[in-house]
């Protein structure tokens, strides 16, 4: 029996991985990851994208910057340091970004069984059991799930299957069938950073293609990059924010969050109006943003897909027929209103032994620990590394910011709590 089985090696337990190596090297421990290697974003590796975020705050440096597996050295190692350091950007590639995630993956010593697809998550005498698809059974002490954010696809473009609606998490798979003299149309939903580095990559990809951005507000947003608001991203904030009521939680998301959502980085938006106005310049229609449209209806047309449009100021109705659409609508969060799910799918078969509100969710400890319901008593440790952001804040978020550090908090909670003789 592991005493620690960790479902997905994505950066969340990547860091986890390092940080047992360095901190509690003796336990046994088991990751499996259902990817046949380990990567980061496939899907969206996009010429000029990227991280959006200080490359200081890696899997590792904010917890350990003497480290060997931070940023900086495996930049040393590859040779790159200078040649990065002289970048005239902010920010690292994100296929850069990607490239370190996958030397930790394979440099740090952790045992991982890739191409193994979890399906179940079950109690077990003296702990937990992982189930994979081919039959394959992980015994555990405790089990950390980080299976990333589900995929928000609204409720209207149900009915349409993939390649017609892609999502931008099967963004690169969705358009693979497409030649660069494609010359359809295209419709990109959303408004976020992932909508602009999309209808920029496609209106290179596809030059003879016509690209509509269709979204809910007036236009694009800058995100709010004060050094104030970034502060969210400090573990300071994290206690902050656990402690808060959860009317203060609310009032803390609705300042908060252009730090993260619905907003872009002021270099992508740029990029985006000077192209436009360069087509126009040069009398070409290629790209189109339809603002204040609410879809009311999404349904296969005859070579792809036919949205209905209301306009939300005027109440003017239109249609738009794509050939493919592109949601660049975001993820899925904890919890149990809007965009949300009330516990990872992969936790469903011991829901019981969990403590989950009605009205606010899974319940979940400041050591990223899920708290037992009344008829868990005894149960083993189960953790969630990441997916927290509604009990712990925007770290939380999908951001790398606090990954180091949130490693940390469930290594020392499970050396604790595993120190004493497992329990039925």
């Amino acid at each position: 029996m592991f005493d620690v089985v960790c479902v997905g090696f994505g950066p969340a337990n990547i860091a986890l991985a390092v940080a047992l190596d360095e901190i509690w090297p003796a336990a046994r421990v088991k990751f499996v990851e259902r990817e046949p290697a380990p990567c980061w974003q496939p899907a969206m590796m996009l010429d000029g994208a990227d991280i959006q975020n200080n490359p200081v705050r890696d899997l590792v440096t904010p917890r350990n910057p003497r480290s060997r597996y931070t940023f900086v050295n495996y930049l040393h190692e590859q040779g790159r340091l200078f040649k990065h350091l002289n970048l005239p950007a902010h920010h690292p590639l994100r296929k850069e970004f990607a490239r370190y995630i996958q030397w930790v993956a394979e440099t740090v010593p952790a045992d991982i069984d890739y191409g193994q697809d979890v399906t179940a998550i079950r109690l077990a005498e003296g702990g937990v059991e992982v189930r994979t698809a081919d039959g394959t059974v992980y015994p555990g002490r405790s089990v950390v799930v980080a299976p990333g954010r589900s995929p928000y696809v609204p409720d209207v473009f149900g009915g349409l299957e993939f390649p017609r609606a892609v999502h931008t998490s099967r963004f690169l798979p969705g358009i693979a069938d497409l030649d660069r003299d494609w010359a359809g149309t295209l419709a990109v939903v959303g408004a976020s950073q992932s909508s602009i580095e999309v209808m920029l990559d496609l209106s290179t990809r596809f030059p003879s293609a016509r690209v509509v951005n269709v979204m809910s507000g007036y236009g694009y947003r800058l995100k709010d990059t004060s050094p104030f608001s970034e502060e969210v991203y400090f573990p300071e904030f994290v206690d902050y924010y656990y402690a808060a009521s959860e009317e203060g939680k609310q009032r803390l998301r609705d300042q908060l969050r252009p730090t993260n959502y619905s907003s872009a980085d002021r270099d992508v938006i740029d990029a985006l109006y000077m192209r436009m106005y360069e087509d126009e310049l040069d009398e070409r229609n290629r790209m189109t943003m339809l603002g204040n449209r609410l879809i009311t209806a999404a349904r296969p047309g005859e070579s792809g897909v036919v949205l209905d449009l209301t306009e939300r100021i005027t109440g003017a109705r239109e249609q738009l027929a794509a050939d493919r659409v592109i949601l660049a609508t975001g993820y899925r969060d904890l919890g149990t209103k809007g965009r949300t799910e009330q516990l990872p799918p992969l936790l469903r078969e011991v829901a019981d032994v969990l403590q989950v509100d009605p009205q606010t969710g899974l319940k979940v400890g400041i050591d990223y620990r899920v708290e037992n319901s009344a008829a868990g008593a005894g149960a083993p440790p189960i953790y969630i590394n990441g997916l927290c952001e509604s009990t712990h804040g925007l770290g939380d978020a999908g951001s790398f910011s606090l990954l180091a550090l949130r490693s940390k908090a469930i290594v020392d909670s499970l050396r604790q709590r595993l120190a004493a003789p497992a329990t039925v």
